[in-house]
């Protein structure tokens, strides 16, 4: 009892803390974005526009209209996400942001999805415009121009993929407006941090016995091995259906089971739903599965260039 007082204290101030920092854009243009927040960074998960946005997996791959009468399909769709998850992320190694940053564009760009067509919303702009807003939210601000350099280095030839800095910024006001300007988004990163550090902190004092079990199992390499599978989880739409550490919880849960480490008493002791933890992990496991994807690459060229024609040409 003593543990899950402790670690419900140790939640709360995860939540309080938030994981997005305050927007500052020229002109005002996202200053609408803090009506969620208050006059405070102590925005609690549950009471944020990001857990009152939550959504039920079948709304999360629903295909609109508009892609399905381009004979876009569920799987497609899916596909065509996963892609530009990738193409967001080999963006940010060019322009070097945190990882934070990467993880709040691929929220923004997946959530754009639950309310608007890719056939209206071009996803090949609708991604870079997306880091571009998401470097703004964190306070880790990308020029547009820099945005626009990179992508033709990478893209070369490929037309398609190639846009001007006016593109960016009109498309960042629509996608203001599809986002109803809230743009607070938490992350399991936090969560996750806060279970190891928790667990070093009562080992510290010796307070914990469910601790040491934890140490037993080697609490930095499963840390460490779950963090990896929190970064896999934004290939997905995880994160628009779930608490963030409910999240974090199930990456703990794979790492353990998949380092052989016996973590059972101490997920008893969080008296958590199990149920929940395990079909997370269970979509986790089934999507690495499905996929196989190679974790530079991405879905492979022969796959991907037959779905992504089904768009709209570019404009």
């Amino acid at each position: 009892m003593v543990l899950l007082l402790l670690y419900h204290s140790i939640l709360l101030r995860v939540a309080g803390a938030g994981d997005s920092s305050s927007t500052d854009s020229p002109g005002g243009s996202l200053r609408r974005a803090h009506r969620d927040r208050g006059s405070t960074m102590a925005a609690n998960f549950w009471t944020s526009s990001h857990c009152k946005q939550l959504l039920d997996p079948e709304d999360v791959d629903l295909v609109p209209a508009a892609d399905r009468e381009r004979g876009i399909t569920p799987e497609e769709f899916r596909l065509i996400k996963i892609h530009m998850s990738f193409h967001i992320w080999r963006l940010a190694q060019q322009v070097k942001v945190r990882q934070r940053v990467v993880a709040t564009a691929i929220a923004y760009f997946r959530r754009v999805y639950t309310r608007k067509s890719m056939s209206d919303y071009d996803p090949r702009l609708v991604a870079p415009t997306c880091l571009y807003l998401a470097s703004k939210v964190e306070e880790s601000t990308v020029q547009a121009r820099l945005l626009v350099f990179y992508i033709k280095k990478m893209c070369g030839s490929d037309d398609k993929y190639r846009f001007e800095i006016k593109d960016i910024l009109e498309m960042e006001m629509k996608l203001l407006e599809a986002l109803d300007y809230y743009l607070v988004v938490f992350h399991p990163y936090r969560p996750l941090l806060h279970f190891h550090l928790f667990v070093l902190a009562e080992l510290q004092v010796d307070r914990c016995p469910i601790c040491r079990l934890l140490q037993d199992a080697g609490i930095t390499d499963l840390t460490q091995f779950a963090w990896g599978l929190v970064n896999d989880t934004y290939k997905m739409d995880l994160i628009l259906i779930y608490p963030p550490y409910m999240i974090a919880l199930a990456c703990i849960y794979i790492a353990s089971v998949l380092k052989d480490k016996d973590t059972t008493a101490w997920f008893e002791e969080l008296r958590v739903d199990m149920n929940i933890v395990k079909n997370i992990s269970m979509e986790i496991l089934d999507f690495y599965d499905t996929y196989k994807i190679d974790p530079q690459r991405g879905i492979p060229e022969d796959k991907i260039s037959p779905v992504m024609n089904k768009l709209p040409a570019k404009a």
